[in-house]
């Protein structure tokens, strides 16, 4: 079957509207026709936020929307979808998010016939940061592979850029009004029906039936997420000095049964927020007298419920604990929110000038450069009160937090170790700013339940034990290298195990720096520590892979060596490849291009990996 070509082809502007020359068969205006679906892949819920963004323009534009995680979707009705906007982000060096991965991989599928979705009409925005070499590499992707089975694209792919200085907003608001442009074209508003204005205030998506029951604490309602096991804190310990700036410490968590993982395999933990932040917040929002009065949240739209796996009766004190988000940084849509709330007229004009092109300085310089948390801002803006109802609707989830898993299950059966630098520092504000998550791990005690998923990670070990591995992971990208190397030890048949670590202090931050002595003395690995700023010349883990060259030649070339690389996204990733490379024009006499040819071939064979995050 031959597919129609892309529908700009058929378009052209004239005087600021899209005139169409569709040659497809429209619907019936009077049918369930104007039905689109948005799918997400998010990491950090950037691409969520942007997914639900035109999930509500569509429902301005009358469109019947539903937006969906990838992860969450029945991938076996997609080639019954009619319309679909995918909106996804691009994770370090090029990866998908990991909720894409389960579609991705299908799409992948070489039986797929080639005209699979010549149903299907789409667009493709994608989020990611252009300093790095694969920008926005799954949403390109994406594109072509959607081309290749027939589906049809409407309207050009968007490319989200972190370096802009509007930064996702700068490319968002121009494709969003040109795809609605577009779809305005192909399914053209009834008779007498007009484009909902941006400042309409929809219906909340619940309403709130108290239920006649006494106060229901926290600890009575459990708290469990879909493939999540139940465990509990075994310990926690510091690995960097008492005195050290940093503070990076080593958890262990003990589940109920066995569990199974592969070294490389990721936790995902769901914190809570601090209960005294959430005290002082249902304390601002006048909410204290009822935060333990349980309600139901009854959907008003059921195109969009709040999560399934959310307990049928909460409290506020339970939602925003351990479901909403109020210490996070909010976006834009936050603000836009608000609008709806204050009667301060002075609040009315700050707020709108936040949501518009031209306060979008404003808005980065109040809000993310000092990392302004929600609950800061709603103290700032005393006059918004926001109703009840609209809490979901106006505060985002708690987003889930994945770390790489520090242990090999073979060493540790029914464990999981991490290594976890606890995030607080300092801005203009006066109180300092705290990560959600690793706020809440330092809150538990031992024994405290918690419940973990284990998901595939993005790395992975050779599948011969005798074949080489190179490992590189400073700071605490040296977690997924210590369940690599526990694992590999555990293995009689394990050859050669190689690692680059990288701190500042052999005294202060070295983490697990006994375990690799004790390793090394055995025979079992071979450690090559930078600590940086133990010398007055700077040394790290690209410098120590130059000099031990012709060992490197020898674990890459001779031996076909794996490279595996964890840690920040920042330098260290481009560092260690051109040290690499480096090593294969001086040992390997190759030319430049054919050392980064090279390099690029291993990536192509799984012996390059790479697991690094901004």
């Amino acid at each position: 079957m031959s597919v129609e070509p892309p529908l700009l082809r058929n378009l052209t502007l004239k005087d600021g509207a899209v005139t169409s020359m569709i040659s497809r068969e429209q619907p019936d205006e009077t049918s369930d026709g104007r039905t689109l679906l948005v799918l997400y892949g998010s990491e950090s819920g950037n691409a969520q936020d942007v997914a639900e963004r035109v999930g509500r323009d569509a429902r301005r534009h009358h469109f019947k929307a539903r937006v969906i995680s990838m992860d969450a979707y029945d991938i076996a009705t997609l080639i019954e979808e009619p319309l679909v906007i995918f909106v996804c982000s691009t994770s370090g060096q090029g990866v998908e998010p990991r909720n894409m991965t389960k579609l991705w991989k299908t799409l992948l599928r070489a039986d797929l016939p080639v005209d699979l979705f010549d149903g299907m009409d789409f667009a493709v925005f994608g989020l990611g940061d252009s300093s790095y070499a694969r920008y926005n590499w799954a949403s390109k992707k994406l594109q072509r592979r959607l081309q290749s089975l027939g589906a049809r694209e409407i309207w050009e792919r968007g490319d989200a850029d972190d370096q802009h200085y509007l930064g996702i907003d700068g490319a968002f608001d121009p494709w969003i009004d040109g795809l609605f442009r577009v779809l305005l074209a192909m399914y053209p508003l009834p008779p007498g029906v007009e484009v909902v204005p941006k400042d309409y205030l929809y219906p909340p998506r619940v309403r709130l039936e108290w239920v006649d029951s006494p106060e229901l604490p926290l600890s009575n309602v459990p708290f469990s997420f879909p493939g999540s096991h139940p465990a509990n804190l075994l310990r926690i310990r510091r690995l960097t000095r008492s005195d050290w700036y940093q503070d990076v410490r080593h958890i262990e968590f003990e589940f109920h049964d066995d569990v199974s993982y592969s070294p490389g395999d990721i936790a995902v933990l769901h914190p809570e927020n601090d209960p005294d932040e959430v005290q002082h917040f249902m304390e601002r929002m006048g909410w204290a007298d009822v935060a333990d009065r349980p309600f139901r949240a009854l959907p008003n739209d059921l195109e969009r419920p709040i999560p399934e796996d959310w307990p049928e009766v909460m409290t506020l004190r339970i939602a925003f604990t351990r479901y909403l988000d109020i210490l996070g940084v909010p976006r834009r849509s936050f603000f836009e929110s608000l609008v709806h709330f204050t009667a301060d007229q002075l609040e009315i004009e700050k707020l709108q000038d936040f949501c518009s092109p031209e306060g979008q300085d404003d808005l980065y310089a109040y809000c993310h450069r000092v990392r302004r948390t929600i609950a800061e801002v709603l103290t700032e803006f005393r006059s918004v009160q926001i109703p009840q109802d609209y809490v979901f609707d106006v505060f985002p989830e708690i987003r889930p937090r994945e770390f790489s898993i520090a242990s090999s299950v073979k060493c540790h059966p029914r464990q999981v170790h991490l290594c976890v630098a606890i995030v607080q520092y300092k801005t203009r504000l006066k109180t300092p700013r705290k990560g959600v998550c690793t706020t809440w791990l330092t809150r538990l005690k031992e024994g405290d339940a918690v419940q973990i998923a284990l998901e595939p990670g993005t790395m992975h070990l050779p599948p011969l034990p005798s074949t080489p591995i190179l490992l590189v992971g400073p700071g605490t990208g040296v977690a997924p290298m210590r369940a690599f190397i526990e694992h590999r030890i555990q293995q009689e048949k394990s050859k050669e195990n190689t690692l680059y670590f990288g701190c500042r202090s052999l005294d202060a931050d070295c983490h697990y720096k006994e375990e690799w002595m004790a390793y090394q003395n055995k025979g079992q690995l071979v450690c090559r520590i930078a600590a940086s700023r133990d010398q007055p010349r700077k040394v790290y883990v690209q410098n120590l892979i130059v000099e031990d060259a012709e060992r490197v030649w020898r674990i890459v070339h001779e031996h076909k060596g794996y490279v595996l690389i964890s840690g920040s996204s920042n330098k260290m990733p481009l560092a260690v490849r051109q040290a690499v490379e480096a090593v294969l024009t001086g040992e390997g006499k190759l030319s430049a291009e054919g050392a980064k040819e090279y390099v690029k071939r291993m990536e192509m064979s799984g012996r390059w990996q790479e697991e690094c995050w901004s």
